[in-house]
């Protein structure tokens, strides 16, 4: 059974435990000083202290060390915290005017915000400047735009499967924690559930990459080995059997989509141009006699849209969309976003007397809300 993809990187992290006993809790104790003494001999006269190997001169670092070492270093200063009433999770520094880029699911319903760059100092209040939930994307903007340093973003069009790359966050709250992995595969289209916290977001063109994600983690850089952003951490899969999230399979939404809204809602206040294909129908899934999912119930057909033009109405169920089946608004949603507005594309339905009937759809554009 393929894993349930499921969001794992959302702004409610969990609480960080620390704890001295019990539990499984990051265990903190202060570092051990003493002073040396020397034991008593059995006849009460002092022996000599024992003696000490010096400690060897640390290595010097690899090759491969180095690298990641100059990534962090380019690349952590522009990764910051951000905390709402609900939880807390990460964001990127995007330009000097104190926009910060992050996940739509990071910001949830709030409208202010708490930022603490990664070199500390006192949290700084920031304003929601939009959410764009379809593609789980928001930009946020800090007052006190005073030692933010930008990050650079790389063309994520370019990426190769194999490539090695860090992921940069705050997961659990952990601030400034990095990860590092490969990309394990490119053009992934991954749907989340929707839910508290959840904006049920169709990501397309995802990074699947092996390099851990965790709850806090979401909004921050998933880089190159040039300290290159080229994508946002944003899911986790999830093995239902195992209740848990399935180790090194993790989604990022690549840098050129969230470059692309980040200067949308930058200049115009909000997104204007999705790019992304619709039908223009709102839909259900329908439930068949074996009690499973068998079609897409059209609830309401826009107006001068494709679907009011090729002739689809409500009660109609859409069963194919150019011979994929749809059995669920999820899977149409998912085939939906593969496409671009303008495309052409058969689909097959049953009418609500029994008959079935193939429909050629010139797709629309899907509005931003």
């Amino acid at each position: 059974m393929a894993p349930q993809i499921r969001l794992t990187g959302r702004a409610a992290a969990a609480g960080l435990l620390v704890a001295v006993t019990g539990g499984c809790g990051l265990v903190t104790v202060p570092a051990a000083t003493s002073t040396a003494t020397a034991p008593p001999s059995l006849d009460g006269t002092a022996t000599a202290p024992p003696s000490v190997t010096a400690t060897p001169p640390q290595a010097a670092p690899l090759p491969q060390e180095q690298a990641y070492m100059r990534v962090i270093a380019k690349v952590l200063p522009s990764i910051v915290q951000i905390t709402t009433s609900k939880g807390l999770g990460s964001g990127i520094v995007y330009d000097s005017q104190g926009h910060i880029l992050t996940n739509a699911h990071v910001v949830g319903q709030a409208k202010e915000f708490k930022v603490t760059l990664p070199s500390g100092g006192l949290a700084r209040e920031a304003r929601l400047v939009a959410s764009y939930p379809l593609g789980d994307l928001a930009v946020i903007r800090v007052k006190d735009t005073g030692g933010l340093t930008p990050a650079t973003f790389g063309d994520s069009t370019r990426l190769r499967v194999g490539q090695l790359v860090l992921a940069m966050g705050n997961p659990l709250g952990l601030s400034g924690s990095v990860t590092d992995g490969i990309i394990s595969a490119l053009g992934r289209t991954v749907t989340e559930p929707q839910g508290a916290g959840s904006p049920g977001a169709t990501i397309t063109s995802a990074i699947q990459t092996s390099a851990a994600i965790n709850p806090g983690n979401s909004g921050g850089a998933l880089t190159d080995m040039a300290g290159q952003v080229i994508g946002l951490p944003t899911l986790a899969a999830i093995v239902p059997e195992l209740e848990g999230t399935a180790p090194g399979i993790g989604f990022a939404i690549p840098s050129s989509t969230a470059k692309d809204i980040a200067d949308q809602i930058i200049r115009h206040g909000k997104v204007v141009n999705t790019h992304r294909a619709a039908l223009g129908v709102r839909v259900n899934t329908v439930i068949g006699p074996s009690g499973q999912p068998a079609g897409v119930g059209v609830a309401q057909v826009e107006p001068g849209g494709g679907a009011a033009k090729a002739g689809i109405r409500p009660g109609d169920v859409i069963t194919k969309i150019n011979g994929t089946p749809t059995p669920t608004a999820a899977a149409l949603t998912e085939i939906l976003a593969t496409l671009r507005p303008g495309t052409q594309v058969q689909v097959e339905l049953i009418h609500p007397n029994g008959t079935t009937r193939t429909l050629t759809v010139t797709l629309g554009t899907l509005p931003s809300r």
